[in-house]
């Protein structure tokens, strides 16, 4: 869905062969031509990504808010804060995490790439990471990053700056406490939020990682973030930055609800551990590693 019309230079076709429009009927394209289970084209890369992506930032966020910034006499973390603490937190773990989300993205247009009838890249995820890895060693890695920290700085500024910011202003002027409907109400405008701000982003990072390139790595489509932006927009107009923005507020959400799931249950079991509760970060991380290899075992 966010394919990008720069192709037509380069004499690809991809733009004539884009049959879907909208997500629903690109999920059906997928399923009526490759499959129910491509899908889940990249989960593995996609698993790896969430495990690095959202524990790195959660810890470095809970460090910035308690260690570093700290929060005001009434225990309230002020706007400003929160804003620099999320965009910094999204960068580090964002940049930790761009092999495995370069992996994801690049296994995601192996479908395409078969019904263009072009060859296949890769074989499965640890084949990705060894091809990308020998073609463009260490760097290679960190294609995109730029985009990609961007991106990540804009959905964590929107995210967890909005929830901060939704979550205490329930509990001080409406009769919510300070529980899992309050963190359900929180967690739906940090994700709208988050997705308006990190969309255009995030096609650009997935277009400039998509990109074909010549045999010194360099992209055949874009120079940098800022051209690829400005193509977009002269020869799509601006809302082609908003392609795929409503899986994308989809996905956050569900991402969401899951944290603060997550987040509820440390409370549960505080309730129950006389040696107090493990910390937002450390809990957060081990229920990351569950709920993953629950879902790799099934």
């Amino acid at each position: 869905m966010q394919g990008e019309a720069a192709l037509a230079r380069l004499g690809d076709g991809a733009v004539d062969s884009a049959p879907y429009r909208g997500m629903v009927r690109t999920a059906l394209g997928i399923v009526q031509e490759e499959g129910f289970l491509k899908l889940w084209q990249g989960v593995t890369p996609a698993i790896y990504r969430h495990v690095v992506y959202s524990g790195g930032r959660m810890v470095t966020y809970e460090h910035l808010r308690e260690v570093v910034f700290g929060k005001s006499e009434d225990k309230h973390y002020p706007l400003w804060k929160s804003v620099i603490g999320g965009m910094m937190a999204g960068v580090i773990g964002q940049f930790l995490a761009n092999p495995t989300d370069l992996v994801k993205v690049q296994m995601q247009m192996e479908g395409k790439r078969r019904l263009e009838g072009k060859p296949l890249r890769f074989r499965g995820v640890h084949h990705a990471f060894a091809k990308i890895l020998a073609e463009g060693g260490i760097r290679g890695l960190w294609t995109g990053w730029i985009p990609n920290i961007q991106r990540a700085a804009l959905v964590n500024m929107g995210d967890l700056t909005t929830y901060d910011t939704v979550k205490h202003y329930l509990v001080l002027n409406t009769p919510l406490e300070d529980n899992i409907s309050t963190h359900g109400l929180s967690s739906l405008c940090s994700g709208l939020v988050a997705s308006i701000l990190g969309t255009p982003a995030d096609v650009i990072k997935s277009r400039i990682m998509n990109q074909p390139r010549d045999k010194q790595g360099r992209g055949l489509l874009y120079k940098s973030s800022t051209d690829c932006l400005i193509q977009a927009v002269q020869g799509e107009g601006f809302l082609s930055l908003y392609k795929g923005f409503l899986p994308s507020w989809l996905r956050m959400e569900d991402t969401l609800l899951h944290r603060d799931c997550g987040l509820q249950g440390q409370h549960f079991l505080s309730l129950w551990n006389p040696h107090g509760a493990p910390s937002d970060s450390s809990f957060y991380l081990r229920a990351i590693c569950l709920v993953q290899s629950l879902k790799t075992n099934h």
